[in-house]
């Protein structure tokens, strides 16, 4: 393409000013972190005209490659009991997407991914390195628009809409159209918060900087700069740097939680600088790594990963008794789950311990109300700013929970525009009932909540299928366990007298096996915190001895049950090759990233919970126990299909077919023809799995249990949808035109893994 410009010549003038380009919008999003990037993206797909306005040259914010720390929220690098608890909704089908294409965990490659996903949408203005400056308001409590300048291209943009949400982690917008704010953390007395200390104070959160190191396979020097720190020894942990930590994993590279987090930035930043490169003339320079001799210095962060600084007032405040006691909350939209985590303010120079980290038994919701401002009246929260005292705070502002939340901002924000409202009149009522439907029809996770939607089809039809799975046993492969710990079968169980469960084992001397049949206190949590039954079973030494647990114990509802056998080091299981949708072993241990110990054990007063963690082992680690079950577990029925929950909780939530069925199928017929414009069908891609963004990488593709294709048939036989290398949570099948048809048959891949083809939902909607 050839561009003809002509010579331009201007006369001196008193003053110019620069060119500026307005824009009007149903919503401005400001900030495009992964919390502004996911609630514009939502927005746009549910059909409002978006503008997302973002300071920076990419999107993600500290998950991209600027500052490059992996994406996390409840599943808390699968080192808490939250079992099946990442976030669903866009975040979920970003991760899964970097999982696919970018199993190396490469940050670039996740730039590329946020980015494409944003401009894919014909509703959403993307506006890079564009930074809000100023705005007007049309009252005293409502915002007109704002004024934002791009260095890139020398422009003014004046961006107008009715709606307005700031994602932009110091809160920008909030700050300069006068919302209440907080900065620093609550005194312990103003909520009853065990872990807030005696008095308010400004103590925050630190900003951190990381390096990435490479191997060049020959001897490198480093000459460090002069603003290098030179004494390592004013690090207190100076012994914890090592030659092989890099990226994230340098995470309490932390400093700045006694300056100004905001204005004080830049000063941040150069102290980090400082530091960063201190530890890496350390590492290269005092001798104490040899192994370090070929490594060098291959990328520094530029701008500091900031983790606190203002907090805005919304109609309600999450506090710690709302995580720690997950308590009910009518507007529910969102989910947390990683534990509430603080750091010293005093950051790397701090003798104390990096963070401390206290989890709850489980999930926990977050409320709607938290996610406007309490005073001015078109404004939405996302991110680390929502509505949450500093003690919950340290909980919420992880990358995964801020992006999950700001998807409900999202479809809050769309029933606004289409009923002419502002946010706070969704906050209860019709309204309030129509935003949580619309979000768990897109996937969301909501605890407590399940989907019961008047406009699906497929409530209405007969559902019959080539098979379903009872599960009888799980079939001995080649593998064992040691019982150096204690391990748990965690298994769906129907409400009713408990079956008896026959595992192998191998002993080498005559000892005894103690199991217990354990389940949670609150259903829906995963943490064995009330023991059913106890068994003492001796066994004779030997090989392949069938041993068989029988617990006098009835189920009142259907929940999930441990089937624990306690260390002993004499005692090898026989383990199964054979993975299934919601069922798990686990065993009582820790992960150090996220814990100290097999127990938490919190200090008197602190407001939390002593319990234990039962985790499961990363793939491709981990298998599951053989084993015999008596009678069969039925808990993967059809009906699953149609009961709301797309993933496991207090069931299994799914339908499975048999491991042997070669072509499973699935069949929705009514009494008479429907029309049909929507297909819709939610995949078992592992929820349990965190999918951590960059560094650690993904040892697959694709989850084991997701369906790669399926090929949907009318009444007549003929084709007409299909899937094909799916590797998603949740799909659309579209007809258009719309199809009128009395039965659709699924024809379902099975995975590649050898699980058996299993779906957590098929939804069928009429044109709109």
């Amino acid at each position: 393409m050839v561009f003809s410009i002509s010579m331009l010549s201007e006369p001196f003038v008193p003053k110019r000013r620069l060119k500026l380009v307005r824009l009007e919008s149903d919503l401005v999003v400001v900030g495009g972190g992964l919390a502004g990037t996911c609630c514009a993206i939502t927005a746009a797909r549910a059909g409002l005209r978006v503008t997302l306005i973002q300071d920076r040259p990419v999107l993600g914010g500290n998950s991209s490659s600027e500052v490059r720390l992996w994406v996390l929220g409840a599943t808390s690098h699968m080192g808490n009991n939250n079992r099946w608890a990442r976030e669903g909704g866009v975040v979920d089908e970003l991760l899964l997407e970097n999982q696919f294409r970018n199993p190396e965990g490469n940050p670039l490659i996740w730039d590329t991914i946020l980015l494409e996903k944003a401009v894919e949408e014909p509703r959403l203005t993307l506006l890079l390195n564009t930074a809000v400056h100023d705005l007007e308001k049309s009252g005293p409590d409502r915002i007109r628009s704002v004024r934002a300048f791009c260095s890139q291209n020398s422009t003014t943009y004046e961006a107008t809409a009715p709606l307005f949400v700031d994602a932009s982690g110091d809160g920008i917008v909030g700050f300069l159209a006068g919302a209440a704010f907080r900065i620093g953390a609550e005194s312990s007395a103003e909520f009853g918060e065990g872990f807030a200390p005696s008095a308010a104070g400004h103590d925050l959160l630190g900003h951190s900087l990381y390096f990435y190191s490479k191997n060049t396979g020959q001897p490198v020097k480093f000459s460090a700069p002069s603003f290098a720190l030179r004494d390592i020894t004013q690090v207190p942990r100076y012994r914890d740097f090592n030659a092989a930590d890099h990226g994230c994993r340098l995470w309490w590279i932390e400093y700045g939680g006694l300056r100004d987090t905001v204005h004080d930035t830049e000063e941040i930043k150069w102290e980090l600088w400082k530091v960063a490169y201190g530890v890496w003339d350390y590492i290269k320079n005092s001798g104490q790594f040899p192994e370090a001799e070929t490594l060098t210095l291959e990328w520094v962060g530029t701008i500091p990963g900031k983790r606190e600084s203002r907090r805005f007032e919304g109609d309600y405040m999450l506090i710690q008794q709302d995580i720690v006691e997950q308590r009910t909350h009518t507007d529910a939209v969102s989910a947390g789950g990683w534990a509430i985590d603080l750091h010293p303010p005093e950051g790397v120079y701090s003798p104390l311990a990096a963070c401390q980290q206290w989890h709850a038994k489980g999930v926990y919701q977050i409320p709607y109300r938290c996610l406007y401002s309490r005073n001015i009246s078109n404004l939405f929260f996302a991110g680390r700013i929502i509505s949450a005292s500093h003690v919950a705070f340290g909980s919420t502002r992880v990358m995964a929970t801020c992006a999950h939340s700001a998807q409900g901002v999202a479809l809050a924000a769309v029933l606004c525009r289409e009923h002419g409202v502002e946010p706070r009149a969704v906050a209860s009522g019709p309204l309030l009932a129509q935003l949580q439907t619309s979000l768990l029809r897109r996937g969301q996770f909501i605890p407590g909540l399940a989907l019961h939607d008047p406009a699906d089809l497929a409530s209405r039809a007969r559902l019959t299928a080539s098979s379903t799975l009872e599960l009888v046993s799980l079939p001995a492969g080649p593998d064992r366990l040691q019982l150096d710990a204690s391990w748990a079968m965690l298994l769906p169980l129907s409400a009713g007298a408990c079956p008896s469960f026959t595992f192998f084992a191998d002993v080498a001397a005559p000892t005894v096996i103690e199991c217990e049949l354990r389940t949670a206190e609150r259903p829906g949590n995963f943490t064995p915190d009330l023991t059913l039954g106890r068994l003492v079973l001796p066994v004779n030494a030997g090989a392949g001895q069938a041993v068989t647990a029988t617990f006098p114990v009835s189920l009142d509802q259907p929940r999930y049950a441990f089937v624990c056998v306690a260390a002993n080091p004499s005692v090898q299981l026989h383990l199964s090759e054979l993975r299934l949708t919601g069922v798990l072993s686990v065993t009582q241990s820790f992960n150090k990233s996220v814990g100290k110990a097999p127990r938490q054990e919190p200090p008197a007063g602190a407001g939390f919970d002593g319990f234990e963690f039962w985790l499961p082992v990363r793939r491709p680690g981990g298998r599951n126990f053989a084993l015999k079950i008596d009678p069969p577990l039925r808990a993967f029925e059809l009906g699953n299909l149609r009961n709301g929950i797309d993933r496991p909780t207090h069931a299994a939530n799914a339908w499975l077919a048999r491991p042997d069925d070669p072509a499973p199928e699935l069949a929705l017929e009514w009494p008479e023809p429907v029309t049909l414009a929507t297909l819709v069908l939610h995949f078992d891609s592992d929820f349990d799995h965190p999918l951590e963004s960059v560094l650690m990488g993904q040892a697959e593709r694709v989850s084991p249990f997701c369906i790669p294709a399926v090929r949907v048939h009318d009444e007549q036989g003929n084709v007409v949808g299909e899937l094909a290398e799916n590797h998603l949570s949740r799909r659309e099948i579209r007809f258009d035109p719309p199809l009128v048809s009395r039965r659709l048959t699924l024809r379902l891949s099975p995975p590649k893994s050898g699980a058996p083809a299993a779906l957590f939902a098929v939804r069928a909607f009429a044109p709109i």
